[in-house]
Order: C-alpha cells, then structure tokens, then sequence
C-alpha cells in the first residue's frame, strides 16, 4: 500500500511503499477514503505535537474509512462499514489500523470530503462551547483565529446556539467567509485593535481561542465581568502568560482545553457531542467548509496550506 510517512522531524514527508498493517485486540483496519488536515498534524511533523511518534510514520488524525478488518474482541462495528476516526497519525496511507472506540458510524448521504473534514472541527468547538464554557443563548462571543479549520466551525456553532458572534482574522477575503457562517461583527485583526473593538461592541462574554500570543493579551482585556476564556491552540507561536490580577478583578475564568484528551478520560463527553452534531448536520444545520482537496502524493503541500495560513476552513487530502 501507498503511505506519506515522515522519516525526519521538519522534513517532508516521502510517498512509501509499505506492507499492509494487521490489527491488534481493540482495533481495526480501515481503508482511507480522506483525511482531514488540522493544525496539530503541521506540529506533529515538527515534533511540537503534545504528543510523539515513533519514525518513520504517517501523520493524518481524522479519516473518512471503510472497516476492512477487525482486531481481536471487536464488537461494535462490521467489515464494510463507513466510519469517522479522530486517531492520532496514520491518516496519510491507504490502509491503517485505529482503535475500534475512536470510529464513529456516519450517514450515508454524508461526501467523504465532508465526514473528514468534520469530528475534530465541530467536535473542538460544540464541547468548547457547550460543555466547558456553558455558553448562553444572548452572550457574546469572540473566536479569535475565525477563519481557521476550528474558529469557522466555533462562528457557525455560535450563531445557531444563540451568541452574538464577533469574528476575529486576518484580511477581507477570510472575514468574509466568516460573515457567510454567520458572524455578527467582524475584526482585521492586521489593521484593527481587538480590545478596542470588542469594548465598543459591549465586550465578551466568552472567548474561543486558538491563536494565543498578543491577540489573548487583547481579548482578555476586553472581557465582560465572569467572562471565559479557553485557550485551545497556540497558532501564533506564542503562550500567553496570564495576569491574575486582571482575571481576580473581573471575575474571568480561564478554562484549559485540549479536545483529544477527553477520548482517554472521559470519551462519553465526545459521544455526546458527536450524536448532537450529526442530528444537526442531518437536519441540515451545518455546512462544513472545506477550501481545498489534494490527492495523497500532495500531503506535503496539504499541510503547507495550514501552516503558511492560505486556506480557510478546512483542508482535506484524497487518500483513495
């Protein structure tokens, strides 16, 4: 089978002939049909990731699949089936073996390029805002990096759970996919003051953030008294240090957040969220966005699109 595995941290990764892997007790072999590109898999390949791998190996956290085979002592999924898996690596290679507790059955109507573009996106924002912060219907919401993979689909579920949204990101053309998912005031965070703006517009009652750096430093500042804020990324290479005296004086919380620890500790909170998110979806509430598609032997450059910030959305690599 066809892989693009990383030998080297920092290096591109190489198009390989590899044999087919077998499945271990618990997990199952699927055939990947896409494979969803997100900011952890352009760490992960700079060995920047919270978590490591062993090389050489192919990285690719979130797939569309088919079961192809079962592991010992797996009972809840068939051969043939058509699942969604949020695992850590192998998304990049025809074939790979996941837990059988990480796949989550999809509709049939659901495109490839959608499923792959969906668990983690949605699933970051709908438990960030819905679980961890207990968004209100009538709050003000800020997504900072809102035009990214999770900030679009936190703009999207913002507005259909009731916020008043303000997205925050760089340059007209990517605002103005924020505006179609539904933002109620828009932020150029290269040319306008963040804290001023969300000041003048009443300020924030919660603040999604996947960027860090100085754009937390200005949101923080322009919080509502028993504001939250939730960290969940540091794209712009920067973790903020956080004052407890601005945080004591206006009663904030900051709320840590990392999405994929909850399959370990708590995977139910997930399921939850999942079966909410596909009844939306089904319903017709949810589009996912999805600026490019590339073929396998492109991976490399699927992944430059993340990090060099030219795609909006997110980016999906064709796998077979």
């Amino acid at each position: 089978m066809r892989a693009m595995r990383l030998h080297e941290l920092g290096a591109p990764m190489v198009l390989d002939e590899v044999a087919m892997p077998e499945p271990a007790a618990g997990e199952v072999r699927v055939r990947v049909h896409t494979c969803g590109i997100n900011f952890g898999d352009t760490l992960i390949v700079q060995g920047r990731y919270q978590e490591k791998f062993d090389l050489p190996f192919s990285p690719g956290m979130e797939i569309c699949a088919t079961v192809d085979a079962l592991g010992e002592g797996v009972d809840n999924l068939t051969v043939g089936q058509r699942i969604a898996s949020y695992s850590g690596v192998g998304g990049l290679s025809e074939y790979t073996c996941v837990p059988a507790a990480s796949c989550v059955p999809v509709p049939d109507a659901m495109p490839d390029v959608e499923v792959a573009a969906f668990l983690v996106a949605y699933g970051t924002s709908h438990v960030a805002l819905d679980y961890k912060a207990h968004m209100q219907a009538g709050e003000t919401l800020l997504v900072l990096g809102a035009s990214g993979g999770v900030g679009l689909t936190a703009v999207e579920l913002g507005k259909m759970m009731g916020a008043t949204v303000i997205a925050c990101a760089r340059g007209a053309e990517k605002l103005a996919i924020c505006k179609e998912a539904g933002a109620d005031h828009l932020i150029d965070s290269a040319s306008e003051d963040i804290r001023e703006v969300v000041k003048s517009l009443g300020g924030a009652d919660v603040v999604y953030d996947p960027v860090g750096g100085a754009q937390f430093k200005a949101a923080l500042r322009a919080c509502n008294p028993e504001a939250r804020m939730l960290p969940l990324g540091f794209a712009s290479g920067e973790i903020p240090q956080i004052p407890a005296n601005i945080l004591l004086v206006k009663n904030i919380t900051v709320i840590g957040y990392y999405w994929g620890g909850y399959a370990k500790f708590k995977p139910q909170v997930l399921t939850d969220s999942f079966a909410q998110l596909f009844e939306w979806y089904g319903e017709g509430r949810l589009k996912p966005h999805v600026s490019h598609v590339l073929p396998l032997e492109q991976a490399n450059e699927a992944l430059a699109l993340l990090a060099e910030r030219k795609s909006t959305g997110k980016v999906v690599v064709r796998v077979g």
